[in-house]
């Protein structure tokens, strides 16, 4: 049953526009400033949180032709052992945090060429990866399959995003939080400021600051308006298409890090999750990319192409069992950087475009919007400047706010 919409007469100090594990981690960190918080989301965590594998990697996941955004990467990652341990003890759930590493793997002569030019950029770039022999390799994780090449990223991660959502959901309710079920359809301006947003039912929910974290979403919120006077507001965000596929290992599959690898090219990698009482585990495989509409109908294409070189990689994967395939948009920008921070519209702040990190920028992006309640500078200030909103300014696509005549 729907949650009823809050009391028109209650004005809470954040509105979130987005359930999902960015826009909930945003609402715990408001809340724990002692702002009074709302989330709105028709579906919480139903979108590319669902479908998140959740590597923490930004060594895996370096680009070397954008330092920027490695760098905010790393920041991310330095969060998430201290997020995960607050987080655990405010909602008494485990947000599903493992510190194990991640195998970097090739399968053939061309993947190991290609692992070593990656390792040879992580040098350049100060990053901390190193070669293995496939024998210590094997030594490390018995699954691994007769791989050519194969290398060690002590500090790439993992987390469960539908833990770590759950935990959210807890910790939130703990701390006073509102949640609605219910979707905004636009933004509301008062004079040149925004002061909440109206929701599928009509409702206003009214705020001191708005923070637009829905994703996908996002989009939907965006029009192009044609008076003269609106404030636009870059908001660029694209959907690019993914499926992941989980798994359920029994305890024969002694799988402890992650294998991220290629298979004559293709990317593929096998995330374990920690073995529950009974020893089983669920396993997830992912990720394809494809841009393409995002009608949440898995390809049999892609998911057959994620099971072809995911076995080739850890064979014993064939006697898992198929339990869910899942294909969801992640909201991605045209420079892969996410929209953090202030949007140039009083009352507005921007919480999207997340990509492939939503679950690895998280905790970051949470703390930057706490520093923005309590007037502080974000102790991160350096690196989430990569994420600045103010990058796309005059360009892409706009949200377009509308006066709504009831705060006139």
């Amino acid at each position: 049953m729907p949650a009823v919409p809050p009391p028109r007469s209650r004005v809470p100090d954040v509105l979130v526009v987005g359930g999902g594990v960015v826009g909930l981690t945003c609402a715990w960190y408001a809340a724990r400033t002692g702002a009074h918080v709302t989330v709105l989301d028709p579906a919480p965590g139903d979108g590319a949180t669902h479908a998140a594998a959740g590597m923490l990697a930004p060594v895996g996941e370096a680009e070397p032709d954008d330092v920027a955004a490695t760098a905010l990467h790393l920041a991310g990652a330095a969060r998430w052992p201290g997020f995960a341990r607050e987080l655990a003890d405010a909602s008494g759930a485990e947000p599903g945090f493992e510190a194990a590493g991640t195998l970097l793997v090739g399968y053939d002569a061309g993947d190991r060429d290609d692992l070593r030019r990656v390792l040879g950029t992580h040098e350049t770039a100060g990053l901390r990866s190193a070669s293995l022999t496939v024998a210590d390799a094997r030594r490390l994780e018995p699954a691994l399959g007769p791989v050519a090449a194969a290398a060690l990223a002590p500090d790439d991660h993992r987390a469960d995003p539908r833990a770590t959502h759950r935990a959210l959901t807890v910790a939130l309710a703990t701390a006073g939080a509102r949640r609605v079920r219910a979707a905004a359809t636009r933004l509301v301006l008062d004079g040149s400021r925004v002061v909440g947003a109206v929701d599928d039912a009509g409702h206003l929910h009214r705020a001191g600051l708005t923070v637009l974290a829905a994703g996908m979403g996002s989009v939907a919120l965006t029009t192009l308006h044609e008076a003269p006077d609106a404030p636009h507001v870059p908001v660029p965000v694209r959907g690019v298409v993914g499926q992941t596929v989980r798994l359920e290992a029994g305890p024969d599959l002694g799988l402890t890090r992650t294998v991220r690898g290629r298979v004559q090219g293709r990317p593929v990698y096998v995330v374990p999750r920690a073995p529950r009482p009974d020893g089983t585990r669920e396993v997830v495989v992912g990720a394809t990319t494809e841009e393409t509409a995002d009608v949440r109908r898995p390809r049999t294409g892609g998911t057959f192409a994620l099971l072809r070189d995911a076995r080739a990689l850890v064979p014993a994967l064939d006697e898992t069992t198929l339990v869910d395939v899942t294909q969801r948009a992640r909201p991605t920008t045209p420079d892969g950087r996410p929209l953090v921070g202030p949007s140039g519209v009083p009352g507005l702040w921007l919480a999207t475009g997340h990509g492939r990190n939503g679950v690895l920028l998280a905790p970051i992006t949470g703390a930057a919007l706490a520093a923005e309640l309590t007037g502080r500078s974000p102790a991160d200030a350096v690196a989430l400047a990569a994420a600045a909103p103010a990058r796309f300014a005059g360009r892409g696509r706009s949200l377009t706010l509308e006066h709504d005549r009831r705060t006139a």
